[in-house]
């Protein structure tokens, strides 16, 4: 498939890697300010309430059924004053509520069965301690950041180091912004976000590789040395605007994927599906701009103390 006004683009991306360079910076810094207040005692002496759900945190987690809708069994909740997390499971009518609020399951059940004025049957319930919490949460943690390591020596076997720091540093990005916009509205960070981050890894260097390799492909047709500094940006410009059809329409395909799930998914899939139609975007930009310009300076400053 190819996009005609696509085929034979010449796009300066290069020229404008400096405007990128600060989009980027101003991005990351709020990113990493909202999230050290959103998920950090730092933010409580502020008076901003911490994020993360109760899967890190604790709290408790209740399993009931009950002959109504999910909707009316999240309103009853509401209207207790528990703000919880609540999604079907197994069979119909049949749902999981996780919540933080110091309430026992009983006090809950009976508060459902007065508000919805039906039988609520009790078939679970658990204490998630904070401890657990703790530890969920120093491993999710650990998991991505593990993850971006073993691919910077992916890419550094695969292509080469400056590829490879440059890919990292862009997955880096990624994250940080994508989770940061996610805090700076307030949402919750709980496993689906995880999982949507660590999706959101996989799919971005997917398309740095694709970008990576084109451009190894067009310095393989020349000495480096025999390269100017204008030349060596018109290159990687040239092996870009060779891949932009092919980056359109994966990454425009995955956004309506992704912006369907967001829009019709539901509560329970709200914040996967946030985190990715966030991260595809993100993710487009920095395979772009972000890798390919870090490349190109580190080896235009090369070139330079080559002389």
């Amino acid at each position: 498939m190819r996009i005609k006004w696509l085929e034979n683009p010449n796009i300066d991306f290069m020229g404008k890697r400096k405007i990128a360079y600060v989009i980027s910076s101003v991005l990351v810094t709020i990113s990493l300010i909202s999230l050290l207040l959103r998920l950090t005692p730092i933010g409580s002496m502020f008076g901003i309430r911490q994020t993360w759900s109760i899967d890190f945190t604790g709290g408790r987690l209740v399993q009931v059924y009950v002959e109504a809708p999910i909707s009316e069994v999240r309103n009853a909740t509401l209207k207790m004053g528990i703000k919880a997390e609540i999604q079907n499971v197994g069979i119909a009518n049949e749902y999981l509520i996780k919540y933080k609020e110091d309430i026992e399951p009983d006090s809950l059940v009976k508060g459902l069965k007065n508000l919805l004025r039906k039988d609520v049957r009790l078939d679970r319930a658990e204490h998630v301690g904070p401890k657990i919490g703790a530890e969920l949460r120093e491993k999710a943690i650990i998991l991505t950041v593990v993850g971006l390591i073993v691919i910077l020596f992916y890419i550094w076997l695969r292509f080469d180091i400056l590829f490879g720091l440059g890919a990292t540093l862009a997955l880096f990005h990624d994250v940080i912004i994508t989770w940061g916009i996610h805090s700076l509205f307030g949402f919750e960070t709980d496993m689906t976000v995880i999982a949507a981050l660590l999706t959101l890894i996989g799919y971005s260097i997917n398309d740095s590789i694709v970008v990576a390799d084109r451009v190894r492909e067009y310095l393989g047709r020349f000495r480096l040395i025999d390269v100017s500094p204008k030349d060596l940006e018109r290159l990687f410009n040239d092996a870009i605007n060779s891949t932009l059809s092919r980056t359109v329409i994966t990454s425009f395909t995955t956004f309506i994927v992704v912006l369907s799930l967001l829009l019709f998914g539901g509560p329970v899939l709200f914040n996967f599906a946030f985190v990715l139609t966030v991260g595809v975007v993100v993710g487009t930009y920095s395979s772009i701009f972000v890798v390919s310009s870090l490349v190109l300076d580190w080896r235009l400053r090369g070139m330079k103390k080559g002389k």
